[in-house]
């Protein structure tokens, strides 16, 4: 297939004369400029959603997809509702709990946690986290001989100096009133398994027990904070909590997983949507290189374009060759930077070699997830911006008087 001759002379026009070589290197330049462009915003844009992906997935493997609970600040007849919720349609499963802050205390060793009654027979079919324990069992809350069962984070055993089988006192906040005035309540527990969820905030902070243990320690009698409820799609959790509460009424009402961390979501993808505006001026910068480049070109080449005028070339025809040029550099630049931001974003994912401070980050470490939207609008956005960078040299050698660098020849 015999190709046009604007596509020959914007190849050829790659290879420069000796005495301007610095041309070609103005072209490499500017291919490394888009390559370092798109090469940085596909990974940032890869780790931006790994963030937020990682960060859903531990959220949703602590907490229900929606809860239920009630102004009253108690659910009396739980087992009502629970069976209320279990009937409407998309709910896999709802089951009571009870939360509570207390004090952990061990020896000298204090820290404030947040406690979760659950029923361990039944399980908590409504959360992962208990499922995947790094030690022991969630049937060591079942209720029997000596003292009840607690289960902790990670990292709250390690601040507390706690290893499995020691004893450990919770103290509550509310005090109860005794021959000698208040005095706080207190009870002993022993630990009997630890989770990771993978996030600082709750590995130090979260702690299970028997929710019949919590009943008494918290005077519930028999009443529930509120229910835990799964449901079949995650995404659909909005509308999902909305029949809840409608079909139960006041004073229940319920929130959904989206609702409760809403702020942490809309930072993300604020900073997400920042992030890209902003890594594309990288790729602006690059297209001044492109701009630059061409004009060198088109004033090296000015007696072969007035040459090719007096044979009948067109001005379309002129300006399409130096398009084409442009286009190359940014397609040639976009391919390059496409391949090394995915090569980055699997390292990045494989060996996990940039470590994160969990305190700070709740991450450990960089989390990477590629989306296909990703690697089609940044391609589309440099080659879009390539594009325009090119019109202009591209307009001045369509318009190049062809007399004037004839004239002395």
């Amino acid at each position: 297939m015999k190709l046009p001759y604007q596509f020959l002379l914007a190849l050829r026009y790659f290879r420069s004369k000796k005495r301007h070589r610095g041309i070609s290197l103005n072209t490499f330049i500017s291919i490394a400029g888009v390559a370092l462009g798109v090469m940085t915003l596909i990974t940032v844009l890869s780790v931006m959603s790994g963030f937020h992906t990682d960060l859903q997935e531990k959220i949703l493997g602590v907490n229900a997809h929606v809860v239920t609970l009630t102004y009253k600040g108690r659910i009396r007849d739980y087992e009502t509702v629970q069976q209320k919720i279990k009937i409407v349609k998309g709910v896999i499963d709802a089951v009571p709990f009870i939360y509570g802050q207390v004090m952990l205390r061990s020896g000298d060793r204090a820290h404030g946690v947040v406690v979760r009654g659950i029923d361990p027979v039944k399980g908590s079919g409504t959360t992962e986290i208990l499922h995947n324990l790094k030690s022991g069992s969630i049937k060591g809350l079942i209720e029997g001989e000596g003292l009840p069962g607690l289960i902790i984070g990670r990292e709250l055993m390690r601040s507390l100096g706690l290893f499995m089988g020691d004893e450990i006192e919770m103290i509550s906040p509310v005090s109860e009133v005794g021959p000698l005035g208040m005095i706080p309540k207190m009870k002993k527990f022993r630990v009997v398994g630890f989770f990771e969820a993978g996030m600082y905030e709750y590995d130090s902070s979260l702690a299970f027990i028997n929710i019949r243990q919590a009943q008494k320690f918290f005077n519930y009698g028999e009443s529930v904070t509120g229910i835990e409820v799964k449901i079949d799609d995650l995404y659909n959790a909005g509308k999902l909590s909305d029949d809840i509460e409608n079909m139960l009424g006041p004073p229940y009402y319920a929130r959904d997983w989206m609702q409760m961390n809403r702020n942490l979501f809309s930072a993300l993808k604020l900073e997400k949507i920042v992030m890209f505006i902003i890594l594309t001026l990288i790729i602006l910068v690059a297209s001044f290189n492109i701009i630059s480049n061409l004009i060198m070109i088109v004033i090296e080449k000015a007696r072969e374009i007035a040459i090719l005028r007096t044979m009948g070339a067109t001005g379309g025809g002129i300006m399409s060759i130096f398009v084409i040029h442009g286009l190359i550099i940014g397609i040639v630049g976009t391919f390059v930077g496409v391949t090394g931001g995915y090569i980055l974003c699997q390292l990045l994912k494989t060996y996990k070699f940039i470590n994160l401070p969990g305190d700070v980050y709740y991450l450990s470490y960089l989390p990477v997830r590629m989306n296909l939207f990703d690697f089609t609008v940044v391609p589309v956005s440099a080659i879009l911006i390539t594009l325009l960078a090119t019109i202009y040299p591209s307009w001045q050698a369509a318009k190049l008087d062809p007399v004037e660098p004839l004239r002395y020849e």
